[in-house]
């Protein structure tokens, strides 16, 4: 990594010029749609792992707008100034420095003293994103439409700026917006995010949530407003601390606080107490559009940005996308963190391709029975980690991240009738659809850890193909020997049932059937199709169920109902008419003049 080009960036613009220098950016000058054009053209740049892109002629907008700047990890280790893992064995590191202090362990921190310093912000009185100070009108930004069922055009990369309305404790989070009009947008805060704590906290004292909104500036701000930090942990704080010098903080026009004095623009507004309006749907990183739902209302009553503002935007839909490295990163940073919590968790992971919070995978060092499923349970209350939808338990020597070892150990360790947790009406991710309700639906938990005596588990057999044995069945795929996956064209539960009546197939532990939509040959397809569509409570069952002692006990081969279900949004896909628009233009869009 170039440390002297890495050094030379403190906002958007400075940040461009270096990836330019690096080989990591492209311009294209033709002019392009914010709706739905560019989606199609940064996905297949996505499918590359190709370059940030710099659009500069924007339809309907005087500004140019830049996308994919996290779209790989190249790119993360340039914004973070370092490898994500490095900083994440850093934290750890003083955090055993100080647990207990002594004069040798304080003297080793030394070295830490420019970063802790940099936490501070550095207050200026000018700034060039008060250039120029105008009246709201939110329709000539290049805001994006990113898929076909949108309900409009969204900011999706603002850094959205609260003060707790007791306490003054400040929060950045990243939130969409959608657009309602010249002056207003939709505020999308999840339940648990610190925006949506501090709105509570404002309405229940009847009062409004004064709020101020950042695009762009340094890339580290817009990772830092996504991390999972503690509650209370000052986001812009982090981010000096990161990047090793103060972020540059400058008055607000309109609001009694900072705001980034290194950004394009600045929204300053009011989020009302008791005023909410319809949002959405949004193709959302799960792979679906997320239904239509009441949110707050942003006022904005100013708007501030520099002479030539760059526009920074991002999209979402089915994994991977842009957001992938960002998650990668993440976890690289925080699950050293988690470990200090819980020591004897010695890896854990989080699927990209089922949407992170779908599916965890926890390598656990067990010092006494059942260790793992204490862990489990700490899992399920601690932070963001308690949105974890699935999460499978191996043995300390297992490496996480393969999704294949996983499923090994599933068949050798896995017991139906003592391995198998399942959790019902509890909270759930805002964007899961699967759920009874909004929030609200079911987690389960897989202990496939090693027990003492291992379990006996029969010799792989030769199966017939069960396409054509069931109507419905069009596809399948053995993975492991494990899991048998059934691709239908019809409701996935009856042909579950029907399947079990055959012969066959009696070593795998887990069958599921997925929609047509889903390539099998694909192994993160296959974890996106299985893992994003089903709720344990309602689309899970076993071979076998008893009843002994008012106790539930499982038997047999588990099986997950993971097609796609009529009450759930549609799957995200782009209209023929972009995709072949995109192709007539392809060539135009890398010319150089």
């Amino acid at each position: 990594m170039n440390e002297r080009l890495m050094a030379r960036f403190h906002d958007l613009p400075s940040f461009l010029r270096v990836l330019e220098e690096m080989g990591e950016l492209k311009r294209v000058k033709i002019e392009v749609d914010p709706v739905l054009e560019i989606t199609e053209i940064v996905t297949r740049v996505l499918q590359q792992k190709g370059p940030a892109i710099l659009f500069e002629r924007v339809k309907g907008s005087p500004y140019p707008s830049v996308i994919n700047l996290f779209g790989t990890e190249r790119r993360m280790e340039i914004i973070l100034r370092r490898h994500p893992q490095a900083i994440g064995e850093e934290l750890v590191h003083l955090l055993e420095q100080l647990n207990p202090p002594t004069a040798r362990k304080m003297f080793s921190l030394l070295p830490f003293t420019r970063r802790f310093l940099a936490m501070r912000p550095r207050l200026q009185q000018k700034s060039r994103v008060h250039e120029v100070v105008e009246e709201p009108d939110l329709l000539t930004l290049p805001a994006i439409q990113c898929w076909p069922q949108d309900g409009g055009r969204f900011i999706t990369f603002p850094l959205v700026i609260t003060h707790h309305p007791v306490k003054g404790t400040r929060n950045l989070g990243t939130y969409r917006m959608q657009i309602y009009t010249r002056k207003a947008t939709g505020m999308h805060w999840h339940i648990h995010k610190g925006g949506a704590r501090h709105y509570f906290e404002a309405e229940r004292l009847g009062k409004d949530l004064p709020v101020a909104v950042a695009i762009g500036g340094d890339p580290i701000l817009a990772f830092c407003a996504i991390a999972p930090l503690p509650e209370e942990m000052d986001e812009i704080a982090f981010a000096g601390f990161l990047r090793g010098s103060p972020i540059a903080l400058t008055r607000a026009k309109t609001l009694p606080w900072a705001v980034p004095a290194d950004a394009e623009f600045i929204l300053e507004g009011m989020v009302p107490r008791g005023e909410r309006r319809m949002e959405g749907p949004f193709g959302d990183h799960f792979g679906h559009y997320s239904a239509p739902a009441l949110f707050p209302v942003f006022h904005i009553h100013l708007i501030t940005r520099r002479h030539h503002p760059i526009y920074h935007t991002i999209f979402v839909g089915k994994p991977p996308q842009e957001d992938a490295p960002i998650g990668h990163a993440i976890e690289h940073i925080f699950n050293p963190l988690v470990k200090v919590f819980f020591p004897e968790i010695v890896d854990m992971w989080a699927y990209m391709e089922a949407g992170f919070h779908n599916l965890l995978v926890v390598a656990v060092d067990e010092r006494y029975p059942r260790h793992a499923v204490k862990t489990m349970f700490s899992i399920w209350g601690f932070g963001q980690l308690s949105l974890t939808k699935t999460i499978i338990l191996v043995s300390r020597d297992v490496n996480p991240r393969d999704f294949q070892a996983v499923l090994q150990e599933i068949r050798r360790n896995f017991d139906p009738a003592t391995d198998f947790y399942l959790i019902p009406n509890t909270i759930l991710d805002t964007l899961d659809f699967t759920g009874v309700e909004q929030h609200i639906g079911s987690k389960m938990s897989l202990n496939a850890c090693r027990k003492e005596r291992p379990l006996d588990f029969p010799v792989t057999s030769h199966s017939v193909s069960p396409v054509g044995k069931i109507p419905g069945v069009t596809g399948y795929r053995v993975v492991c020997d494990c899991l048998l996956i059934l691709q239908v064209n019809q409701p996935g539960k009856p042909i579950l049932q029907q399947f079990l009546q055959l012969p066959g197939y009696e070593y795998v532990k887990i069958i599921a059937t997925v929609s047509e939509d889903v390539d099998l040959q694909s192994e993160a397809e296959m974890i996106w199709g299985i893992f994003t569509r089903f709720d344990p409570q309602k689309d899970v069952f076993f071979e076998r169920t008893k009843m002994e002692n008012a106790t539930l006990h499982y038997e047999g081969r588990l099986c997950i109902d993971a097609t796609w279900k009529s009450d759930y949004p549609e799957p995200l896909k782009m209209s023929e008419d972009i995709k072949k628009m995109v192709d007539q233009k392809w060539d135009a869009y890398w010319r150089e003049k």
